[in-house]
């Protein structure tokens, strides 16, 4: 089967969805690998790096759309792009299809079978797979180095002849996988490190980084669905905001993860909070594209309100695209030799990870997120 590697066309993307080392393991297992000119170059791969891992260059994204069984992407290709499919083809990439309807009708009309990245189900089997998992790792680190560079002081206690520096306070929001990552990175970098989440559970492993977690009583409108959460009311919302305005009052940095798939991103960050906040001190809003946490902060934009600075980034693993290319590599080639073999896909519909992350099998919406809502 040949496997077809576009260009990323999203706008502020740098990531690519197979480096030169997954090639030479799917070239070993079988498969043909089909690259399109200067994909990798954002990610500093050039085309003779992929030619000599035995993959060939196509000039033209069109003839690499025709040309493909299995066609790999990081973000979902656009209906035109999926137009150019042959039927029978396979599309795996992010597709977030609960909030892309156009795109999963597209896979429909066109008669192919795409499955999900982001729909893998986050079980233990399935954690070599779990891209969701390995970019917000990236996107953590870089939170902080993102916030640290904005912030006019240093993260560490500092004794010096001409005085002692407080050690900054970073406030996380959000003790997920980003979250995690962010409290190991600023604490390495020497800051007082507070954490929120409305998982009691989480605690025990924010202060095994030396975090100091903030106790918000929950309440049974918190949904959660394989440790994540799923859904919380309004209520809730402004009760863990009346428990953390005091610590984000006197933050120096506060970095927000919170998302729930398929909505609008929770608000935990007000703006009567920001207000209460000191000059200089910095947002860095991980989740602007799903609405942000913070109703001031802009896509792709840092912007200054109340004299606090806020970071709306909304793709922060593609500013690591080296990392985060070869982690999402791995991710997707773990994935697809767990799917198919060189001479085709084994179709195990009831298969936990295959049920999981179909969406679309041969023309027909098979996932539930999306059966109810797409028509042929």
């Amino acid at each position: 089967m040949k496997i077809g590697v576009p260009k990323e066309t999203k706008e502020r993307e740098r990531r690519v969805a197979l480096v030169p080392e997954s090639v030479k393991v799917l070239i070993k297992a079988g498969f043909e690998v089909l690259i399109q000119s200067n994909a990798g170059l954002s990610s500093y791969f050039d085309d003779a790096s992929y030619t000599d891992a035995g993959a060939q260059i196509i000039a033209d994204n069109k003839s690499l759309y025709a040309a493909a069984d299995i066609l790999l992407k990081v973000n979902a290709p656009s209906p035109e792009e999926i137009s150019w499919m042959k039927p029978d083809a396979v599309l795996i990439s992010f597709l977030f299809a609960a909030t892309s309807p156009q795109v999963v009708e597209a896979c429909v009309k066109q008669g192919i079978s795409a499955f999900s990245m982001d729909a893998i189900p986050r079980i233990s089997r399935a954690q070599k797979m779990d891209v969701l998992s390995s970019q917000a790792n990236l996107a953590g680190y870089k939170a902080v180095i993102i916030g640290a560079a904005a912030l006019g002081k240093i993260f560490p206690l500092l004794m010096t002849a001409a005085g002692t520096i407080k050690p900054s306070k970073v406030l996380i929001m959000g003790a997920g996988v980003a979250g995690l990552q962010a409290i190991a990175t600023a604490k390495r970098l020497g800051a007082i490190v507070e954490v929120s989440d409305i998982r009691p559970e989480t605690k025990e492993q924010v202060e095994s980084l030396g975090g100091k977690f903030i106790t918000v009583e929950g309440d049974s409108s918190i949904k959660l669905e394989g440790g994540y959460v799923k859904g919380v009311s309004e209520e809730f919302l402004k009760k863990q905001q009346e428990v953390i305005t005091k610590h984000v009052s006197e933050a120096d940095l506060v970095i927000t993860t919170a998302l729930i798939p398929g909505k609008k991103a929770p608000v935990l960050i007000t703006e009567d909070m920001v207000k209460k906040m000191k000059r200089g001190s910095v947002i860095v809003d991980m989740a602007v594209e799903q609405g942000g946490n913070c109703p001031l902060s802009e896509m792709n934009k840092t912007v200054e309100k109340n004299g606090v600075i806020i970071i709306g980034e909304s793709n922060i693993p593609s500013l690591l695209p080296l990392n985060a290319s070869e982690l999402y590599a791995k991710n997707i080639i773990t994935f697809l030799t767990h799917l198919a073999t060189k001479d085709g896909f084994k179709w195990e519909m009831e298969e936990e990870i295959t049920k999981g992350s179909l969406i679309v099998h041969k023309g027909q919406a098979v996932h539930p997120s999306v059966v109810k809502t797409v028509t042929a």
